[in-house]
């Protein structure tokens, strides 16, 4: 079912509360970004190797994966609103305390704090939104999404345009901009109702027993080592001024928009999920290749295409993650995101790393090998990912409107960051 059909008609007309989560949610996703045009600018200041900026990155979603076991633990006890109240003002105070560092471990460590407040808000963003939208959880959904694009375009250009005078601006940015989204939450959000039953620490990882859910979360993490390849190593291969990677990274952005919004799910309509998702990998494991071995003006382009099979390969995992097992979505959601995070910390060390080691072209060709893995893995688990009693549809398509509804306001709300 095509996400414009089923809440077009409310997408527009939301309650206050929905606004003001969505905008919270468009900067939290800006942070995943923000670093990336002054990478180059923040290892010239603070007198830095590629490989210790990119651990800004490796802190960041470190500490994300690890926060998935804690993140519903909390949301399930003290309720949405204060969740996401505590997550923003963890962002406030360490993306601050970030524009403030004068040495790049204090940076990184500033970072894995910034990376456990945006866990925390955008793990429950996406329930509180569905719970207080109006036109049905579709219609939220899709605003969700749409934020989440938006977020991941406006991210490198805010870190530009901030970050062309000084490499700390956009950390304070950030700051202020979460601070506004913390009164306007604070302000519009009444506490959203608790779930019937608490979750534990280990509920989610007991969810990945199931084989579909397993095997989904593996190959996304194969699939998040090539993503985050692309957004943390190539700005030091493109070394461009900050306005110059801004707008590559911007264009990137509203690509993978796009695609995540609009594309994927007419694709997924008409071809099936898997066959999406397993030619996107390989068609990204091919960009990769060449933009690790063409000239200059071929890396941007490959950068920017990167943008499209990256926004197809999220909404479609994101389903996979969500449908493929028949545990609570928020449960199934923060056991996936356990595992592919991992991999999001992983890429940044080890792709300047192996660049040491050999040249600047092999991390591209090790990034085109993980997504190839990744499509193998939904090649040879393909049955365990489209089992009967899924919740998506037995072609592998989108899931039903009538099932992205919740069943106890908080209770079936998944984890925001499952895109």
């Amino acid at each position: 079912m095509d996400p414009f059909d089923a809440g077009a008609g409310g997408i527009l007309r939301q309650p206050k509360a929905v606004w003001a989560t969505a905008g919270a949610s468009v900067v939290a996703f800006m942070g995943i970004g923000l670093v990336d045009p002054i990478l180059p600018s923040i290892a010239k200041g603070l007198d830095a190797s590629a490989s210790q900026v990119s651990l800004l990155f490796t802190s960041y979603f470190l500490i994300t994966a690890v926060a998935m076991l804690v993140t519903g633990f909390v949301s399930s006890r003290i309720g949405g609103r204060k969740t996401l109240l505590l997550g923003l003002a963890f962002v406030v105070v360490f993306a601050g305390l970030a524009g403030t560092s004068d040495t790049v471990g204090q940076l990184v460590g500033y970072r894995a704090g910034w990376g456990l407040g945006n866990a925390l808000f955008v793990s429950t963003a996406l329930a509180v939104i569905v719970g207080a939208a109006a036109g049905g959880s579709a219609a939220a959904i899709l605003l969700y999404e749409s934020a989440l694009g938006l977020g991941m375009a406006c991210g490198p250009l805010l870190g530009a345009l901030l970050g062309d005078a000084s490499w700390r601006y956009p950390f304070f940015g950030t700051a202020f901009l979460m601070a506004v989204g913390f009164l306007c939450i604070a302000a519009f959000l009444k506490e959203q109702p608790k779930p019937a039953r608490k979750t534990s620490l280990l509920d989610p990882i007991k969810a990945l027993g199931h084989g579909g859910l397993a095997s989904a979360a593996v190959s996304a993490f194969f699939y998040n080592y090539t993503f985050f390849t692309v957004l943390a190593f190539t700005p030091f291969v493109l070394n461009m001024t900050p306005y110059k990677s801004g707008a590559v990274f911007f264009a990137w952005g509203v690509l993978l928009a796009v695609f995540s919004v609009v594309v994927a799910p007419r694709m997924q309509a008409r071809f099936g999920s898997l066959k999406v998702l397993g030619g996107s990998l390989v068609l990204l494991a091919a960009d990769v290749l060449v933009l690790g071995y063409g000239d200059h003006t071929t890396a941007i382009v490959c950068t920017i295409l990167s943008g499209a099979f990256i926004g197809v390969n999220n909404t479609v995992y994101t389903e996979l993650a969500l449908g493929v097992s028949d545990a609570p979505r928020p449960v199934a959601s923060a056991g996936y995101n356990f595992v592919r995070w991992f991999a999001a910390a992983a890429a940044p060390y080890f792709a300047p790393k192996i660049e040491e080691w050999t040249d600047i072209h092999i991390p591209f060709v090790v990034a085109a090998v993980t997504a190839v893995l990744g499509a193998a893995v939904v090649a040879v688990r393909r049955r365990a990912l489209t089992l009967p009693h899924s919740r998506l549809r037995s072609s592998g398509g989108t899931p039903m409107a009538e099932e992205l509804e919740p069943k106890n306001g908080a209770e079936d709300g998944v984890s925001a960051f499952a895109n």
